[in-house]
């Protein structure tokens, strides 16, 4: 009989410890309602299918489904100064971009893998921001030229700057896209991209007066933190920042002294953006910090997150849509209760 009660206390216990991991770990709010279609429009495909046909029909069907895109293709994306037919005709004339074509094609025969996780994204993006307007999605490949056009009503994806980390292709344009940014053209990052460009683009603008290293870094912590929301789970924290591991691993272990090195250097109210990029904009590493370049880029990006992530916390009651409509980033600062414990 003992063993019965105990047996029942072992089991009671596992089936809280699961409910509660469960609960935790899906404390998101229910979008089953909530309805997106999402379809990515293959421009590329439709776009290269018309090689071998009447160039003249090609252009005139591709302006009548892409329109503004259809133009903003020929002379802003590819920046050509020519017709639409002459540049059709050049382009369907350039050994590249058949090469290219064709890589586009094989490492993405479909984009069903991207349309469900901008589906899942975009219903917690409608959830909290109901009257939110979804752009057409239309992909592309433009050269290396472009990534992530937005234009009218629509928001583009460079298929070409998602091919895979290790394609030939980057490895043959080194000097104009080194390989620390490359190394984040992979199929994975499409959506936490998408997510990133139509946060910065569509709903939240940064204020004129974010002058401050500090302004900018909660800025830039409130669109991670909203993409923590928003992005399916599966998507992790390095790629949402776009860290490898062991830059994610360099930050997480010196984290305190990252923070003593902006206070000691007085760089929270620092407003020359030429002293202050360097903790803002993409590079390998950040100079000064580290040993043998083993730092991570976009300190005041991460530290802004850091922060971001304290406050709510502590404000259980603050709203998504609290936190990103307040730009009162010393307050978050010193209500977040910020500080992390230096390495000994």
């Amino acid at each position: 009989m003992m063993y019965n009660v105990k047996h029942w206390q072992i089991y009671l216990i596992f089936l809280f410890a699961i409910t509660f991991i469960s609960c935790r770990q899906n404390n998101r709010p229910d979008v089953s309602n909530i309805q997106v279609s999402i379809k990515i429009e293959r421009f590329d495909k439709e776009l290269f299918n018309g090689k071998n046909k009447d160039v003249i029909d090609v252009d005139k069907q591709l302006a009548s489904k892409y329109d503004v895109f259809y133009d903003d293709f020929i002379h802003r994306i590819l920046d050509s100064k020519y017709s639409n037919t002459e540049s059709l005709n050049n382009l369907y004339h350039d050994r590249a971009y058949t090469d290219l074509s064709k890589e586009v094609d094989s490492v993405f025969p479909n984009l069903k893998a991207q349309e469900e996780g901008l589906n899942e994204t975009f219903k917690y993006i409608k959830y909290y921001y109901p009257k939110a307007k979804i752009p057409k999605f239309i992909s592309f490949a433009s050269g290396f030229a472009y990534q992530m056009p937005v234009g009218d009503n629509y928001l583009g994806i460079g298929l070409d700057m998602f091919l895979g980390k290790d394609s030939k292709f980057y490895r043959a344009i080194v000097q104009s896209v080194p390989l620390y940014l490359s190394r984040r053209f992979t199929p994975e990052y499409i959506v936490p991209r998408v997510a990133e460009t139509y946060a910065h683009e569509e709903l939240f603008a940064e204020p004129d007066d974010n002058r401050t290293l500090l302004a900018k870094m909660i800025f830039q912590g409130k669109i991670l933190y909203f993409l923590d929301q928003v992005l399916p789970e599966d998507v992790d924290d390095s790629t949402k920042i776009g860290y490898t591991q062991q830059q994610m691993d360099w930050v997480q272990n010196f984290e305190g002294d990252i923070w003593a090195y902006f206070l000691e250097n007085n760089y929270l109210y620092e407003t020359d953006y030429q002293k202050i990029q360097v903790f803002l904009s993409e590079g390998p590493f950040t100079p000064g910090l580290g040993e043998n370049r083993d730092s991570a880029p976009k300190l005041g990006v991460w530290m802004g997150w850091q922060i971001v992530k304290k406050y709510m916390k502590t404000h259980p009651d603050i709203t998504v849509q609290q936190l990103m409509a307040d730009n009162d980033a010393q307050k978050i600062l010193k209500e977040s209760k910020y500080k992390p414990k230096q390495q000994k």
